[in-house]
C-alpha cells in the first residue's frame, strides 16, 4: 500500500465546509492533529466526529482570517500549548458573482483582502513558526479561473491570480529552508460556494457540457469534481512523496480548461 506518511500538526483554514473541510477531514484520518480554522464555530466542531476520530485530535478555531492581531496571537498560543505545525493549507475564499465591469470598489477589496492578503499573511506567520521547527509544507487552494478567463466572477480570478504568484515567491524565499510550496486550482467543484455560483439545474448543464455564450468549454471527464477529488491532490503535495515539488500550480478540472495555461 502506498502511504503518505502524514503526521503531526496540521492548519487548514476554510474548514468548516467544501474543499477545506474534506482536506480536514483527510488529514484527521491520516492521522494529523487540525488545527481546524472557520467563521463558524458551530461547522468546525462536527469535524472529530465525522472523521471518527478523538475530540482532542481538532483544535476547532473561530476566526476572521482578516483580523491579523487575532490571527497571530492565537497561532502564537496554538503553537506554545501544541508545538510547531507541519503542514499549512489555505483553503479559505469569498466569491460573489458580478461582472467585474459592476463590480463596486468595496467587493472587490474584499474579495483581495479574503483571497489574497489575508491568506498571504496567515502563510507569513505560519512560515515563520515552520522556519524555526526546521520542517514544513504549504498548499493555497487557487483555482483554474486565475489563469483562464471568466465570466460573472467579480473580482476572483484577479484574486486568485495574484495569489498564486505570491505563493510561488513565498516558495522561492522558503526553499532555503527546506519548505514546500504549492497552489492547487480546482476547476468547478461541488461545494456550497458553487451552488451559489451556479444557481439552478441548467445553469450545472452548462458547466459540464459547454456554453458558446458564456465561453465555456465543458468538463471533458463529465462530472465537476468532488471537494475529496481535490483533497487528494491536497494530502499527496504535503506528504513526502511530493518532496521535490515546490512552486507549482496543479490544476485539477476535468479538463476543463484543456490543459492551457
Amino acid at each position: 500500500m502506498w502511504e503518505l506518511g502524514l503526521s503531526g500538526r496540521a492548519i487548514v483554514t476554510g474548514a468548516g465546509q467544501g474543499i477545506g473541510r474534506a482536506i480536514a477531514l483527510q488529514l484527521l484520518a491520516a492521522g494529523c492533529h487540525v488545527q481546524a480554522i472557520g467563521r463558524s464555530g458551530e461547522k468546525l466542531l462536527t469535524l472529530a466526529d465525522e472523521a471518527k476520530v478523538p475530540a482532542d485530535q481538532v483544535l476547532a478555531t473561530a476566526l476572521d482570517i482578516q483580523d491579523t492581531a487575532a490571527v497571530a496571537q492565537t497561532l502564537a498560543k496554538s503553537q506554545a500549548d501544541l508545538g510547531p505545525p507541519r503542514y499549512l493549507v489555505n483553503s479559505a475564499g469569498v466569491l460573489k458573482s458580478s461582472r467585474l465591469l459592476d463590480t463596486p470598489e468595496d467587493a472587490l477589496a474584499n474579495t483581495i483582502a479574503i483571497n489574497l492578503t489575508a491568506t498571504v499573511v496567515m502563510s507569513q506567520i505560519v512560515a515563520r513558526q515552520m522556519i524555526e521547527a526546521g520542517q514544513g509544507a504549504i498548499v493555497t487552494i487557487g483555482s483554474n479561473s486565475g489563469t483562464t478567463p471568466r465570466l460573472l466572477l467579480g473580482g476572483y480570478p484577479a484574486s486568485k491570480a495574484g495569489l498564486e504568484m505570491a505563493m510561488k515567491c513565498l516558495g522561492l524565499e522558503l526553499s532555503e529552508y527546506g519548505i514546500r510550496c504549492n497552489i492547487v486550482s480546482p476547476g468547478s467543484t461541488d461545494t456550497p460556494m458553487q451552488a451559489a455560483y451556479q444557481g439552478d439545474t441548467k445553469s450545472r448543464e452548462r458547466v459540464l457540457k459547454g456554453d458558446t455564450g458564456s465561453w465555456r468549454l465543458g468538463i471533458p471527464l463529465g462530472r465537476m469534481a468532488q471537494p475529496e477529488d481535490v483533497a487528494d491532490l491536497v494530502l499527496f503535495l504535503l506528504s513526502d512523496r511530493a518532496r521535490h515539488i515546490t512552486m507549482e500550480n496543479i490544476v485539477i478540472d476535468g479538463g476543463g480548461t484543456l490543459g492551457a495555461r
